[in-house]
């Protein structure tokens, strides 16, 4: 497996996942499809400025084109405890099951432990969604109890789970 940053031709890949009613069920549905190409080109913008870790999980390295999904760190302003590190990642459905998402999260956070520089690093799944609750729990993250986020001018009902990578990676 190999994580690589998000480019212009992912495309594609961003409408199989973010424009599926079931892969965007526990974030409130799916998004348009004609807004994925600017949503790339603004991702890989940040990646290749290294403003957020946006990476494509690629199965295959020699086939650095077939993606099975995404993995991702970025920083947000959270209110007045001020900025705070995210972690999301999505698995297109013919790869999940297999461990990919766990062994991609896992190499992000390591990557995050060498870096240092995001700190405590959070993520918000669905309640309802047991397999990113299970690479939660599975990779390290302590939950912290069950939060409302605010995700597209929606409340969602999420586990909000934290790890610190420079202590925390078993």
């Amino acid at each position: 497996m190999l994580l690589r940053d998000v480019v212009p031709g992912d495309v594609d890949a961003y409408v199989r996942m973010r424009c599926d009613p079931v892969m965007m069920a526990g974030l409130g549905g799916p998004l348009p499809a004609g807004e994925m190409a600017e949503k790339v080109r603004q991702d890989a913008r940040e990646a290749a400025a290294d403003r957020s870790w946006i990476k494509m999980i690629v199965p295959d390295p020699a086939v650095p084109e077939v993606v099975a999904g995404q993995v991702t760190i970025w920083s947000h302003e959270e209110g007045e405890e001020g900025p705070l590190s995210e972690a999301g990642w999505m698995v297109l459905p013919e790869y999940q099951g297999r461990g990919v998402a766990k062994r991609a999260v896992r190499a992000l956070l390591e990557r995050a432990h060498k870096d240092g520089r995001w700190g405590v690093v959070h993520a918000f799944p669905a309640t309802d969604n047991g397999a990113s609750n299970g690479i939660c729990r599975s990779v390290g993250f302590r939950l912290l109890g069950e939060v409302e986020v605010d995700f597209r001018d929606r409340k969602l009902r999420s586990n909000h789970w934290a790890i610190d990578p420079g202590t925390d990676l078993g």
